[in-house]
């Protein structure tokens, strides 16, 4: 039991330190860089790789870690409405995949599941945030950054996460919740 928790926490710090550097090299892709969504990416895995409570933890840390280290992105309000986000694509893929069939469609569906999710509450931690500060948050804000802005990132995670997470189940290394 003990070796499995240390491998937990090893693979959830790769996740954090993957989360943390690949902004450095999609920041390189003039016009599209950012929109690649490159945190999402390793936070989105580390569901699947660890577990649903590694997983939020992951997504929760990796955001704000790299706005503290980094001051990009900003720690207020972005960093913080992704930390709530990223929270919840790691708990809900980490939630969904233990409980739903480990056959390929339901990994689109686990993670298409997680990101619509994870958006919504990024939409409502937003929302709150903008509100404490006395701002607005409008429903085009929320489309803009939730879906068209995302498009090339959301596009690159339905491409490239389920393949590796059936190469992850085929080498044992996907979470099963024993």
């Amino acid at each position: 039991m003990q070796g499995r928790n240390i491998r937990l926490l090893v693979f959830s710090g790769l996740l954090i330190a993957l989360g943390i550097i690949m902004p450095f090299f999609t920041a390189q892709i003039p016009s599209i860089g950012s929109k690649l969504l490159p945190m999402h990416l390793p936070v989105l895995i580390s569901g699947y790789v660890c577990g649903w409570y590694y997983g939020l933890a992951v997504g929760f840390i990796t955001p704000l870690l790299r706005s503290i280290m980094y001051t990009m992105p900003p720690l207020f309000p972005t960093a913080t409405a992704m930390a709530f986000e990223l929270a919840a694509y790691g708990a809900l893929t980490g939630l969904l995949y233990k409980f739903l069939p480990k056959k390929p469609k339901y990994i689109y569906v686990s993670l298409i599941s997680s990101m619509l999710l994870g958006r919504v509450v990024w939409g409502l931690a937003s929302h709150f945030l903008l509100a404490a500060k006395g701002n607005a948050f409008t429903f085009t804000a929320f489309m803009a950054g939730a879906f068209i802005n995302a498009i090339p990132g959301i596009i690159l995670q339905i491409i490239i996460i389920p393949p590796l997470i059936m190469l992850l189940q085929k080498a044992r290394l996907t979470f099963e919740g024993k």
